[in-house]
């Protein structure tokens, strides 16, 4: 971002009258000021109850600085921001995330799976902008919260309002892949992904994951299943979103990762599994090394016209100490 003139001259003009202004200032202060003391002869002349000569010259200051935005306002200031632009498409991905209560495990390396999932979505959509990113949320429901978009503002907020429990207790495995091969078969990005991301089995709605799965592979679309968590006891900790409720604990992770290698058999895609919070980052660093797609990329520069703004700022500069000298300083003279 930048700001750029159409008349630039104008503005060495302003740097100019400044400095004449404070050089006649200067000038005439010392050279017409006379001096007239009041009070009696060789008694002790007039004071002010409140010497404010400092102040009154501070507020000479924003004057000057207003003089000199109405000359940079003259110059025509115009805001350059650059934006970078695709030339070429990159890849669609739909996360398929598990928003189930057990997502609140907290084994992830001291958080919860399902904050430690958004994260790792959020870091992957940050660093590939040419893709395409959209988001399935399973519960004991399954539905499509985004399509693939490119729009970030509109993926990260509905990621940040996005909450464990949400869809219910259950976990639509199989429910969530059919949404997502709906969605990402009609696609004509030159790579197509979907990325189941869970820790359990499926035990809701009516379709098998593995069907789903073969549905997904005959769409053309690569699958990645992402285990995430470990068996055993694993501490708990969330909110209820319907009843408002904190839910504390522990629950026994009955994590099988043959049944999600399965999964990702029956698709032709790959299993993944993060017992930890480092091995999860790995997956997906494995993840954005896989489906790399490759593109040209320029700039586009947007201006703005700022001097509108500009002239309001320096009428207010060169205004209020003239307001604050006849209005307020003046109750003290």
């Amino acid at each position: 971002m930048s700001i750029g003139f159409e008349r630039p001259l104008l503005i060495a003009a302003g740097a100019a009258v400044i400095v004449i202004l404070c050089g006649f200032s200067r000038f005439f202060r010392d050279a017409l000021t006379l001096e007239i003391p009041l009070g009696p002869p060789g008694g002790v002349p007039f004071k002010p109850a409140l010497n404010l000569t400092l102040p009154i010259k501070l507020l000479g200051i924003p004057e000057l600085c207003g003089v000199f935005l109405l000359f940079a306002a003259a110059a025509g200031p115009r805001l350059v921001t650059r934006e970078p632009v695709w030339l070429d498409r990159g890849a669609d991905v739909l996360f398929v995330l598990d928003t189930s209560p057990s997502m609140a495990g907290r084994d992830m390396d001291g958080r919860n799976r399902f904050d430690a999932a958004r994260d790792l979505v959020l870091d992957f959509a940050g660093n590939r902008p040419a893709d395409a990113i959209g988001l399935v949320a399973v519960g004991n429901e399954a539905s499509l919260l985004l399509p693939p978009t490119v729009d970030r503002t509109l993926l990260y907020s509905r990621l940040d309002t996005l909450r464990i429990g949400e869809l219910g207790d259950g976990t639509a495995l199989g429910l969530g892949l059919a949404i997502a091969a709906l969605h990402i078969r009609g696609s004509a990005a030159p790579r197509r992904a979907v990325v189941l991301i869970t820790d359990g089995e499926n035990n809701a709605g009516a379709v098998h994951p593995e069907t789903a799965a073969e549905t997904l592979r005959a769409s053309g679309a690569s699958l990645w299943v992402i285990g995430v968590g470990s068996a055993g006891e694993v501490p708990i900790d969330y909110v209820d979103p319907v009843l408002k409720v904190r839910r504390t604990g522990s629950f026994d992770s009955r994590f099988n990762p043959e049944t999600l290698r399965a999964i990702a058999r029956k698709g032709g895609g790959t299993f993944v599994s993060a017992p930890s919070g480092r091995a999860f980052s790995e997956a997906f660093a494995r993840l954005a090394d896989a489906e790399m797609t490759v593109g040209r990329s320029g700039t586009v520069s947007r201006t703005r016209d700022i001097q509108r703004p500009a002239i309001l700022a320096a009428l207010v500069l060169i205004l209020l100490p003239r307001l604050i000298r006849r209005w307020l300083l003046r109750a003290f003279l």
